[in-house]
């Protein structure tokens, strides 16, 4: 049975809700959330995690500001399973790994507080036009080493936490992944051949002589073309989008994650939080499986 996406003007009479800790879930919550859930019960789903049971989701306030003073985060689903899905896609910068490459590749050049500012502002939707934003940054990049991009990766590319265990999890389950980035395909490539990606789209940075211009080549990988992509891809594998899910953490994903059936802002900025289905601000990426388990 598929479920569709959750509809936040009307919500069901009762939820499952999730409730996830990023380590050991201490069992003593579970009485006050259920209560304060209106729930019936409550299931160990996992040593992190727990299910209450026809929870009541005009208790949402409530329920977030018990979480936040305990460091836990709360997701309200509908009952169905992972296998419902077909497709995962995800942001890079920020989501999937735990940096923004082109903060880190400006800090090899000494701009990185520049190009920081402005990747805080496009993140947080101050400034609307992303290709703006992006042209701006990398233009300060000009004359840069090329092989900086590889140290970047090498030194300090890191996963975020529970990556790897979300993306097994998703491929057992049947699901592609996409990983569609306003990033670059430097790091895009490398990722998808060491986790085994499917599909993969971001910019192409322009090198001449080993040294980058400052530009961008070919259309760039903004909002519009993020929720394009996953609809594009979802037509290949012949599912509607309903049945992706969209993972980000800033407003340049906010298209992708509204055609999506489920929409996982993680470590997101607010206005990002605000639209999701489910927000993980404290929890690992492996928290995603553990809702439909």
């Amino acid at each position: 049975m598929w479920c569709a996406r959750l509809d936040r003007t009307a919500d069901p009479e009762t939820m499952n809700l999730v409730i996830q800790s990023a380590s050991a879930l201490d069992p003593a919550h579970a009485r006050p959330l259920t209560a304060l859930a209106r729930g019936t019960r409550a299931e160990t789903i996992a040593a992190e995690a727990f299910r209450i049971i026809d929870a009541d989701p005009q208790q949402r306030v409530d329920i977030d500001i018990y979480c936040d003073t305990h460091l836990l985060d709360a997701a309200w689903i509908e009952p169905h399973a992972l296998s419902d899905y077909g497709l995962l896609a995800m942001d890079m910068d920020s989501t999937l790994i735990t940096i923004e490459c082109i903060d880190e590749i400006a800090d090899y050049c000494g701009v990185k507080p520049q190009v920081a500012a402005i990747t805080e502002a496009a993140m947080r939707g101050e400034i609307p036009d992303f290709s703006e934003s992006l042209r701006r940054r990398v233009a300060l990049l000009a004359g840069l080493d090329a092989s900086v991009l590889e140290r970047v990766y090498e030194d300090r590319l890191k996963l975020s936490p529970g990556a790897e265990s979300m993306l097994a999890q998703a491929r057992a389950a049947g699901l592609k992944t996409l990983l569609v980035s306003g990033g670059f395909s430097f790091f895009t490539q490398r990722l998808q051949e060491r986790l085994g990606l499917d599909y993969t789209r971001a910019n192409q940075l322009e090198i001449v002589d080993g040294k980058l211009t400052g530009a961008v080549l070919g259309e760039i990988v903004d909002a519009q073309v993020k929720a394009d992509t996953l609809i594009s891809t979802c037509e290949h594998l012949a599912i509607a989008p309903q049945r992706a899910i969209a993972m980000g953490d800033g407003s340049n994903d906010l298209k992708m994650m509204a055609v999506a059936g489920l929409s996982v802002a993680f470590r997101a900025k607010p206005v990002v939080r605000k639209a999701a289905d489910v927000a993980f601000n404290h929890v690992g990426l492996d928290a995603l499986p553990r809702l439909f388990m």
